[in-house]
């Protein structure tokens, strides 16, 4: 069953993952990155543009879905040896989220909206993700899915086909 994520990255630091086709959250831990499966969507949320940084970024600003099996380890510094996990992103526009607070299920009427992303990385429900999807793919067109019918005997095949 595919599940939905949100990791909390700079927006810095994000747009590095996305060149390279990996990310890495809650400051390279590992046990995030295992609960993810191939198929699952995530999408980052950067709440400033540079890590340790003062200037704020508060928007959605990369998308993508985990495609890589294992959470491996790498060697970014002799003393820093991160988790990672590779990620098929897709090219997006970063999507502020001010006008989506009263929209997703873990932000909606709350005051302090903020609190749920200091935990780095968290599961969501799939409507959040479909609708942060629209605002940061929105020349996408979505693609309906449904069973191909057999004309001769009427029998619904295991085939799909795109209505859109």
């Amino acid at each position: 069953m595919t599940k939905y994520w949100c990791g909390v990255v700079s927006r810095e630091h994000i747009k590095f993952g996305e060149q390279g086709g990996f990310c890495q959250v809650c400051h390279g831990k590992r046990s995030p990155l295992t609960r993810m499966a191939v198929g699952d969507g995530i999408v980052f949320y950067s709440p400033v543009l540079q890590f340790q940084g003062k200037e704020k970024c508060q928007s959605f600003t990369a998308i993508g879905t985990v495609i890589g099996e294992e959470t491996y380890q790498f060697q970014m510094t002799p003393t820093f040896v991160p988790y990672r996990r590779d990620i098929a992103y897709q090219p997006c526009v970063d999507a502020p989220i001010h006008p989506l607070l009263d929209q997703l299920s873990f932000t909606a009427g709350h005051s302090n909206w903020g609190y749920k992303f200091r935990f780095g990385h968290f599961e969501i429900t799939a409507a959040d993700f479909l609708l942060i999807e629209q605002a940061m793919l929105p020349n996408r067109t979505p693609t309906v899915l449904r069973p191909v019918k057999q004309e001769s005997t009427g029998q619904t095949l295991d085939l799909f086909t795109d209505h859109s």
